[in-house]
């Protein structure tokens, strides 16, 4: 069975190598940096569940690690894919959950008209330009969704499953994120990782390479307001080949942006400053995996005759672990949720739970009174005993 995680650092390698087969600000190729990210991605999970370790408070207070203190202050949550049959990453995706804020704005350029007319010469023009844009609202961003190449198009729509997690999150733990959600769209790269529009725009003002200006912003942006032009920016000086690209996502990303946009994401003209990939914007409640989201109680398993939908489920554990599946699934009287048991296991073999519940089978979501999970009877029947594979949750 496949099962989301949390990050773990013992997942550290392998993310690594999942960074190397795109480039993503969220996700760059870099160890300390992903190491930093798994870290920040713990304690946001327990913070998430209501705790905070012991280690958590000492790093706090030691000030150790490379990351800025804007993203260091913002809940970021790193979801890892795994086989319960052969533990390992095969794939992972992240929600953060504010870019930004007053004083620390998020940098784009924003795509406007601009109409000019000669009366001398009885004819006009329009011309699209690019406007340095800072943006102080501070949306929750999802991104670093990324699949190891052998299980793209699996059966089980695994890539669908690792992206849709983030919002089945966000709708569980509404109160920590932004009203508006933000993804930043991959723009078409070369073959050897290069930027058109960088090359042709942003390094015109900025001397660094692509990958240089993607990896300092994991530190700060300043530079990117100090240095890029407040003015407007002509598009038709750029090359052809070069302006075709502004807005437009690489061939792999466009099933995302495809899928985004079923879920409510619209692209409103705002553009990376650094490749010209489209950002999309949702608001939060009205994206439906977190508009149907809802807080049930785990029962125990049923025998797989009984199961009649098919959703996600998930377990927030005390400790911060998390777990969630794609399973068939029955609801009982009382707000309560059964799966098999198989899925029962993966979740962590608890009955009596509180357990998150996302309907993907074009079932309406149950309406509860109460999502406070049931008080854990004595009886022993009400805990199966499971034993945990090496990385399982």
């Amino acid at each position: 069975m496949f099962v989301i995680r949390r990050a773990r650092m013992d997942d550290l390698s392998t993310l690594l190598k999942l960074s190397k087969m795109v480039h993503f600000i969220n996700l760059p190729p870099d160890k300390e940096i992903i190491s930093e990210k798994i870290f920040n991605s713990r304690r946001s999970f327990e913070k998430a569940a209501g705790v905070r370790s012991k280690e958590v408070k000492e790093r706090k207070h030691s000030g150790s690690g490379g990351i800025s203190e804007k993203t260091a202050a913002a809940d970021l949550f790193m979801f890892v894919l795994e086989d319960t049959a052969s533990p390992g990453c095969l794939g992972t995706s992240q929600i953060v959950s504010q870019m930004g804020g007053p004083g620390s704005p998020n940098v784009c350029f924003k795509l406007e008209q601009r109409e000019k007319y000669s009366e001398s010469l009885k004819f006009g023009i329009r011309t699209t330009v690019a406007r340095l844009y800072l943006d102080e609202s501070g949306p929750t961003e999802i991104g670093g969704l990324i699949m190891q190449p052998s299980f793209r198009g699996h059966p089980a729509k695994l890539g669908k499953f690792i992206s849709l997690v983030r919002f089945h999150f966000v709708g569980l733990h509404r109160r920590l994120f932004r009203p508006r959600v933000l993804a930043e769209m991959m723009a078409p790269i070369t073959s050897d990782g290069e930027s058109l529009v960088w090359d042709a725009l942003g390094r015109r003002f900025i001397p660094l390479s692509y990958d240089e200006a993607d990896r300092f912003c994991q530190y700060s942006r300043e530079f990117m307001t100090s240095l890029l032009p407040a003015g407007d920016i002509h598009l038709s000086l750029l090359p052809p080949e070069v302006r075709s690209q502004i807005g437009q996502v690489g061939q792999e990303t466009v099933p995302a942006r495809k899928m985004l946009e079923k879920l409510g994401f619209k692209y409103e003209n705002f553009v990376d400053p650094f490749d010209g990939g489209p950002y999309l914007f949702a608001d939060t409640d009205k994206i439906s995996v977190v508009r149907d989201t809802r807080k049930l109680v785990l029962a125990e398993p049923s025998a797989p005759s009984k199961v009649k939908g098919h959703g996600i489920v998930s377990v927030l554990h005390k400790d911060g672990e998390f777990a969630a599946v794609q399973t068939p699934y029955r609801i009982l009287d009382g707000g309560r949720i059964s799966v098999p048991a198989d899925a029962f296991d993966a979740l962590g073999g608890n009955a009596e739970v509180e357990a998150g519940f996302t309907p993907m089978d074009g079932s309406a979501p149950p309406e509860v009174k109460t999502t406070r999970a049931a008080k854990k009877p004595a009886s022993k029947n009400t805990t199966r005993t499971t034993t945990k594979k090496s990385g399982a949750v």
